[in-house]
């Protein structure tokens, strides 16, 4: 069916309907109708005398009853893509942070070892778990937010190799609990953005007041 025979046979059905004003008629609620009215004397007629002696009122309800199951299920096919816009998923609501790994020409000095006053300086440092990595991208669901504005995930650009040997860049692996800190969204190296340890939190802790 071409998309304007749907629009046209749509148009025709809400003019002719009657009832196109009302709420949709709830198609459980039909069915018991239906059924009540096949297995209820409407008439003088006699049960035991099964569907053979029915009189015209009975198949007359009968036949209405169905007539408003088609149109509910009519009704229910041509509406079905008048939704622009399918309902959000809970993915789709999750608000990210996105950051990436610093250049290796930013760090041409040897590494310091990590400590609070220098995590302290850091404009964004959280907890996480990485869930996912595709394409050189991590994603991590963060569980804690030392300083920051909050969201549900994080994205890194993963470092390239040889960042990660030369300054100690963090190496995320999926299913990893990590501590990662950035400023100017790029994540801290040397360290300082590592695999969740006692001693890293402990410097977390102190850098931010927990």
């Amino acid at each position: 069916m071409t998309d304007e025979l749907h629009d046209r046979l749509h148009d025709r059905l809400r003019a002719a309907d009657p009832a196109a004003s009302l709420s949709p008629a709830d198609p459980e609620r039909v069915a018991r109708l239906l059924e009540d009215v096949m297995s209820t004397e409407l008439t003088t007629e006699n049960r035991a005398t099964g569907t053979r002696d029915r009189g015209p009122l009975t198949w007359l309800v009968a036949a209405a009853a169905v007539l408003i199951i088609a149109g509910v299920g009519l009704f229910g096919v041509l509406n079905h893509g008048d939704d622009p816009a399918a309902p959000p998923t809970a993915a789709d609501s999750k608000t990210v942070t996105e950051l990436t790994a610093p250049s290796p020409a930013a760090y041409s000095a040897k590494c310091m070892v990590p400590n609070a006053d220098t995590i302290a300086q850091q404009t964004v440092a959280f907890e996480g778990t990485a869930t996912a990595i595709a394409d050189d991208m991590v994603t991590l669901s963060v569980s804690h937010w030392y300083t920051g504005d909050p969201t549900d995930l994080v994205r890194v650009q993963a470092p390239p190799a040889d960042l990660a040997q030369l300054l100690g860049a963090v190496d995320f692996e999926r299913g990893g609990r990590y501590l990662v800190s950035a400023t100017d969204g790029r994540i801290t190296v040397c360290g300082m953005s590592a695999p969740w340890s006692a001693d890293l939190a402990a410097l977390y802790e102190q850098a931010f007041g927990g």
